[in-house]
């Protein structure tokens, strides 16, 4: 079992994962507020943290991926009222796409999806606690947690406490002991359509609760890595922090895994600035592998640039790829680099540096062509490990694809146009396949139709 070490932004440190109960390994990562449709930015920690759970499966670990749906939100009531639905109608609607949008990425789904809604008992159970414990406080129905109570608020985001401001609206201070008490409970206001009871009336749960409620509910506290987008390192995941260690005496988890922002232009990707790049219209435009191949083109905790000219980069990469894998034999011996093999899992294994283990990938596809280019037959065993770890072992199936019928026709159409020296029959041919998605390509055995990428 290979020392897989990760960035932990809590001790600003390098740690090493250190199961509670080895070989199993817990991994939280903060889903969507379910109020539209995802964009590229929201599915980029689905991709990092469904790719880290390959590796440490691949690695003999046994990992746990959950992976949330906030379903009630102020953002979800402001949306369903705006569209004049209920709103629990359109979390349904807005769940139910999320799930349909990530499934086209191709990875699998995470082992466990909660919803907020679907945990009240476990929320309302973990407030009861912090009340009973002096952390948190009723205030007009609202219930808040007592920052003051709590010595190691602001360790995770380290800033200074008159900067804490929670966001939650001027509605809410003259409630609050201290402008940086945040909420755990609201009672239910004027047009909000969803509510449940409870020991201070009818409402629902804040947003950070949710997520300290769901991830223990599943994985127990104290688990091995919570992970989710810098944009969450304050307020939110500083409330769970927070609020989980005032209530169970433990650490919510052992390591805090950050990715970086997906970047339109110079700003962050977000629906409340506007600048969105929504994820199926993404994968319509360039395709699954092409989008996970720009993801992994960067380390996790760096922001990238989503733009036409970075998504073309990454198709081209992903068409270099295609076309070695078709030159690969299924039943030919793996080919001896086992070298770039050890390269790509270090790399994965060093704060899972899924750009440097791209870079090894391609450098066994440049040994690999430059040998079978020599008269090498290799196999397809080795790189096709590689593949699954970067969400991508669909290129080698690519290789096998048939044209149908109908453009094999057309195919040998053109090479007897080609022989009656009918160029212009024949470059209409071409054109003719090319417009359905097939590249014609001339070997000494025939014309052979190549999907395009």
């Amino acid at each position: 079992m290979r020392e897989v070490r990760i960035h932990d932004t809590l001790s600003g440190e390098l740690r090493v994962i250190d199961p509670r109960r080895p070989p199993k390994v817990g991994i939280y990562a903060c889903g969507p507020t379910v109020y539209g449709r995802i964009h590229v930015g929201n599915a980029r920690p689905y991709v990092v943290f469904s790719l880290l759970k390959r590796f440490l499966d691949h690695e003999g670990y046994e990992a746990t991926f959950v992976a949330n749906i906030t379903d009630v939100n102020d953002k979800i009531y402001d949306a369903a009222r705006e569209r004049g639905i209920a709103s629990a109608d359109l979390a349904r609607e807005m769940g139910a796409l999320y799930v349909e949008d990530t499934e086209a990425l191709g990875l699998g789904r995470p082992d466990a999806e909660p919803k907020a809604t679907d945990t009240i008992g476990e929320i309302v159970a973990l407030i009861e606690a912090l009340v009973g414990s002096g952390h948190a406080y009723e205030a007009g129905g609202d219930v808040y947690f007592r920052v003051a109570s709590y010595d190691g608020y602001g360790k995770l985001s380290n800033r200074p406490i008159e900067e804490m401001h929670q966001g939650e609206g001027d509605d809410a201070t003259e409630l609050k002991q201290s402008p940086q008490d945040f909420a755990l409970w609201k009672t239910r206001k004027e047009g909000e359509d969803t509510w449940w009871d409870s020991p201070w009336g009818e409402g629902r749960p804040g947003w950070h609760i949710e997520c300290s409620a769901m991830a223990e509910a599943i994985l127990g506290v104290d688990f091995e890595v919570h992970g989710g987008g810098s944009d969450l390192v304050f307020p939110h995941h500083e409330n769970e922090i927070a609020q989980t260690e005032a209530a169970r005496g433990r650490p919510l988890a052992r390591v805090w895994m950050h990715n970086g922002m997906v970047e339109l232009g110079t700003e962050k990707m977000a629906k409340s600035v506007g600048n969105i790049r929504l994820l199926h219209g993404a994968l319509e435009q360039f395709g699954r592998e092409a989008f996970l191949m720009w993801l992994v083109g960067a380390h996790y905790r760096k922001p990238v640039a989503y733009t036409e000219e970075s998504m073309e980069d990454a198709r081209r990469a992903v068409a270099r790829v295609r076309e070695f894998c078709r030159r690969l034999d299924p039943d030919a011996p793996a080919p001896g680099l086992a070298g770039h093999a050890e390269r790509f899992l270090a790399a994965l294994a060093d704060d899972f540096n899924t750009a440097q283990a791209r870079g090894v990938l391609f450098d066994w596809v440049a040994e690999g062509n430059r040998r079978i280019d020599a008269g090498e037959t290799l196999g397809v065993e080795a790189f096709a490990d590689m593949l699954w770890l970067l969400g991508l072992e669909s290129l080698l199936e690519a290789g096998d694809a048939a044209a149908p019928d109908e453009l094999q026709r057309l195919a040998e159409e053109r090479d007897a146009a080609r022989a009656a020296r009918d160029f212009e029959r024949a470059d209409a041919i071409r054109d003719e396949l090319a417009a359905q998605g097939w590249e014609i390509r001339d070997t000494p055995h025939g014309a052979q139709l190549v999907p395009l990428p």
